[in-house]
């Protein structure tokens, strides 16, 4: 899809820098992002008891995963996380009652997670809090093929 602005247009919006600097710009400009949204959906998400928006994206793997449960290092890979802050979240997941884990084979290396009793069906009691938090947040500042369109650029992004 071609942009609608020139490469002289944004160089005068960006300034005349090299040309490579643009993907530093969204580089910068994805960091600045997550850090303005990321405190406003946590505070969202604590009114049901998550303390992160990671843990939305843990419990809901889990849900899909259903009663054979989810490897923590397959978990790990799909959420892009490294292990020792998956490892805390699922510990401080455990600590509410969510999840549960279950070492297999050999001794304490694997790890298959679980959704308790009181996990199962979380998702449906955070989805709704979470979505207002995100069409609150961002529908002010793009439409929805706007929200669909930046979707599949930053998907290229993902393995």
């Amino acid at each position: 899809m071609p942009d609608s602005h020139s490469s002289a247009d944004n160089r005068a919006f960006f300034g005349p820098e090299d040309p490579d600097i643009s993907y530093s710009r969204v580089w910068f400009y994805l960091l600045k992002s997550q850090r303005k949204f990321f405190p406003r959906f946590a505070q969202a998400l604590k009114k049901v008891g998550i303390n992160d928006p990671v843990w939305y994206e843990i419990i809901w793997e889990l849900e899909k995963a259903g009663e054979h449960g989810k490897l923590m290092g397959e978990l790990q890979e799909q959420l892009l996380l490294p292990q020792y802050a998956l490892s805390r979240h699922v510990s401080r997941l455990e600590e509410t009652g969510l999840v549960r884990r279950e070492y297999i084979a050999d001794g304490r290396r694997k790890q298959v997670l679980f959704l308790t009793e009181a996990g199962i069906g979380k998702h449906d009691e955070i989805w709704p809090i979470y979505l207002d938090a995100l069409v609150k947040e961002l529908s002010p500042l793009m439409s929805q093929d706007e929200a669909y369109d930046l979707a599949r650029r930053m998907i290229k992004f993902l393995p």
